[in-house]
């Protein structure tokens, strides 16, 4: 196996960083090969513009996924941008590792969706979900917060973290460009506890990575359940 593993966070000695180690470690101990693309030690350039295109199909007017499935075909797509989609494209598993700011990924792990998944290479039409560019692969998120365990779930102040908070991340990023997803990895309240809980929930981690062939995916829409215009069917096949 082939993992290519995208850390964000700012810290080099943080929680989340450390989550990245016990990722890479373990996988290399189970025998895969791991890239890492950490964004901020890269300076990655999140912010997607005209100058992604550097032969544009059309100058006068910038409709950016028109302009990616041009650039993508043509292989006129900015150099940085070419390096991640070719690191996506080889792994078999992708794995996210950043800290959740504002119930949401950090700016910069955003920024590097909006420019590496690329319209047309990824998703487009009815390319989506299990028939999304990415289908075959699979992602994996080990992820911290500050809050604590009983504040996220359906009755919870916070609501449900994986399928109302981070839905947009999950399905709406992961998912709909055909990944299967893994049951995420969620470490509570880190700033706040101590060395001992900390050690205990990367233990957890490593464990949940050594059984990640087994470990739960998350319920995605299929499409043979809706039309040919993604109107959902009467009769859901």
């Amino acid at each position: 196996m082939h993992a290519h593993l995208i850390h964000a966070h700012p810290e080099p000695c943080s929680f989340v960083a450390a989550m990245r180690d016990v990722v890479r470690e373990t996988l290399v101990e189970q025998g895969a090969t791991v890239t890492i693309s950490d964004l901020y030690e890269m300076r990655f350039n999140p912010v997607l513009s005209a100058a992604d295109f550097p032969v544009r199909a059309r100058a006068d007017y910038l409709n950016c996924a028109l302009e990616q499935r041009h650039a993508h075909a043509a292989g006129t797509i900015a150099a940085d941008i070419r390096d991640e989609v070719d690191k996506v494209l080889a792994a078999d598993l992708l794995v996210f590792t950043f800290p959740v700011f504002w119930f949401s990924m950090p700016a910069i792990l955003k920024g590097w969706f909006d420019r590496v998944f690329l319209s047309g290479a990824f998703y487009g039409g009815r390319r989506i979900y299990g028939k999304g560019g990415l289908a075959g692969k699979r992602a994996f998120a080990a992820i911290s917060l500050g809050g604590r365990r009983h504040m996220f779930g359906d009755d919870a102040i916070h609501g449900d973290l994986e399928g109302q908070l981070l839905r947009h991340f999950f399905q709406g990023t992961l998912g709909y460009v055909g990944l299967a997803v893994h049951r995420p990895f969620i470490a509570y309240h880190v700033p706040y506890v101590d060395e001992a809980e900390r050690t205990r929930m990367l233990a957890e981690l490593k464990a949940a990575v050594s059984m990640i062939d087994d470990r739960p995916f998350l319920p995605m829409p299929r499409l043979d359940d809706f039309d040919e215009t993604l109107a959902p069917r009467k009769t859901p096949r």
